[in-house]
């Protein structure tokens, strides 16, 4: 059984498809991991992506040793995950949102609200935990909401939602 030192999850089975083993892969982020030849892994074990494809209800991803539709039934809600180091380098203005856990979130007016303590995913996207130290704020990570993001500062600008807001 193989453990990943600092794993990220690339992609979730969400359910079988067909009768020969193929997977439906919900992706988190854009998908470029969920990409034949990368060897996830999945339930502790690695397991190259022999076949991938994009479809409007996510990923068809067919996985070496997983050749028929019961075995890929017992893979529902199972994560695909790839050590950090593994993982592509992200584009000039592109990061991973895991890198904003433990950031400084300001307001437009530059006033300090707290850090990011967490990611929750959603179906919609994802929201920022923002925490101070008596109260959470829940950002939808979205560029209404969070219209700036520097790493290289420390820090992100959001705008949360007035609901959420004081």
């Amino acid at each position: 059984m193989e453990v990943l030192r600092d794993p990220v999850v690339i992609g979730v089975i969400s359910a079988p498809h067909g009768v020969r083993g193929t997977l439906r892969v919900k992706s988190l982020g854009a998908g470029r991991h969920l990409r034949c030849g990368v060897e996830p892994v999945v339930e502790g074990e690695r397991r190259r992506i022999l076949a991938a494809r994009e479809t409007p209800k996510g990923f068809l991803i067919d996985l070496e040793g997983i050749e028929d539709r019961d075995l890929a039934g017992s893979l529902r809600g199972s994560k695909l995950l790839l050590g950090r180091e593994e993982l592509d380098t992200p584009e000039e203005g592109e990061f991973y949102v895991r890198d904003l856990v433990g950031l400084e979130a300001h307001d437009e007016a530059g006033a300090c609200l707290g850090s990011i303590a967490d990611i929750l995913e959603t179906p919609a996207h994802e929201v920022l935990v923002v925490q101070d130290y008596d109260e959470e704020i829940y950002v939808p990570f979205t560029f209404e909401h969070v219209p700036k993001v520097d790493l290289e500062g420390g820090h992100i600008v959001v705008s949360p939602p007035e609901t959420f807001s004081e």
